[in-house]
């Protein structure tokens, strides 16, 4: 286990109700609001009028930066940072799931920043002040409500890159689980496939770390255990609360710290979703197995083993690769039966770019579980279609 600090200064609020008390979480921070939030869902579950309500009722301003995008554009970014500054913008609130989160982080550093965003979202460091962020959150896929990170895109470059720094972690995060009952079936299997490639994104080290594995593991049966019942039983509490919780652990270092690694299919991803712009969730779950099948080997195997042994309740007693290999197509059956596609011919995607995109992601997996080059993305690409 490598040496580390951990620290997360994030306060949550977990549970219902939990909302009533945001004019006292954002006081220290603030009084003029700037109300980050998507499509408008809010006003139709009823989110918006309480916030604003409570808003009112602290003596709190706010301004409102709507229509954030699925994949966060760096246009909206821009927008959001000219309104903070233009009406001295002291605390960022963003209402949804991660792609509003993301953009409503990447706003309060820009707010604080001279340059242009897009300088920020290419180098995290550049990243030297950020206006404060309490998030409310609608959906559990990301993580973004308690991590360091956000994800922003610029589709006339199709570049979707991930950026991170301290600065970005919100200062409070309010986690009502009943607010993502209204999620739909697609997005909350979406969210769910999300959470598990976060914790295999960690989990696929080379690095030993035995804690932070049986965490891992633990989070992963959390996800299996209950994504199927939230899908199907959207009013399930205890489901919409067991997502929530584990969305957060996913990514927020605890099991990640001590056995770094850079990702693998995260930025294999990011590729398809910022040329055609699909749910970023759904690309996950349509390569994940592709890519275990790949980096498959009689090296590899052994982790492959302890996670199908440990999360899947697979037979130790079976060799090496064969358990591996079963503990593979049960994950790829488990996307399944959230009803996610399995291809990318499902969802509209051929092999026209494969070459373009594989060569973007090449520098990404220079120090991942298993480097690898263009032909090997293009392979992984191909296997998927």
């Amino acid at each position: 286990m490598k040496n580390f600090v951990y620290s997360i200064p994030t306060n949550i609020y977990f549970g219902k109700g939990q909302v009533e008390k945001l004019g006292k979480i954002l006081a220290p921070y603030g009084r003029k609001v700037l109300l980050v939030y998507g499509g408008g869902s809010i006003k139709k579950n009823g989110i918006y009028d309480t916030v604003t309500g409570l808003l009112e009722e602290a003596k709190m301003s706010w301004e409102e930066l709507s229509g954030v995008e699925p994949n966060p554009r760096i246009t909206t970014v821009r927008r959001g940072a000219q309104l903070c500054r233009e009406k001295a913008i002291e605390v960022v609130l963003p209402i949804g799931g991660g792609s509003t989160i993301d953009c409503a982080k990447m706003v309060a550093a820009a707010a604080c920043y001279d340059g242009d965003a897009w300088d920020l979202v290419k180098n995290g460091r550049a990243i030297k002040k950020a206006l404060p962020i309490v998030s409310i959150l609608t959906l559990a896929a990301t993580g973004s409500e308690m991590d360091t990170f956000a994800v922003i895109s610029d589709m006339d470059s199709h570049d979707k890159i991930g950026t991170g720094s301290p600065l970005l972690r919100p200062a409070a995060s309010i986690l009502d689980p009943s607010y993502t009952e209204s999620v739909s079936a697609y997005q909350t299997a979406a969210g769910t496939a999300d959470i598990m490639s976060h914790i295999f994104e960690a989990y696929f080290s080379r690095t030993d770390g035995y804690m932070q594995d049986r965490m891992a593991e633990g989070l992963l049966k959390t996800c299996i255990e209950f994504g199927v019942k939230a899908v199907e039983e959207p009013q399930d509490y205890e489901a919409r609360a067991n997502l929530m919780w584990a969305s957060s652990w996913a990514i927020n270092d605890f099991i990640s710290l001590g056995k770094p690694v850079a990702w693998s299919v995260h930025p294999m991803e990011h590729e398809l979703s910022a040329y055609y712009d699909i749910t970023h969730g759904v690309g996950l779950a349509i390569l994940t197995p592709h890519w275990m099948r790949y980096v498959l080997n009689e090296d590899t195997a052994p982790k492959f083993k302890a996670y199908g042994v440990n999360v899947w309740g697979i037979a130790k007693e079976l060799p090496d690769m064969e358990a591996a290999g079963l503990a593979i197509e049960k994950t790829a059956e488990y996307f399944r039966q959230l009803g996610l596609p399995s291809t990318l011919t499902e969802v509209g995607i051929d092999d026209q770019l494969f070459e373009e995109m594989a060569e973007k992601v090449v520098p990404q997996l220079k120090y991942a579980f298993m480097p690898l080059d263009k032909e090997a993305i293009v392979s992984i690409y191909r296997a998927a279609l």
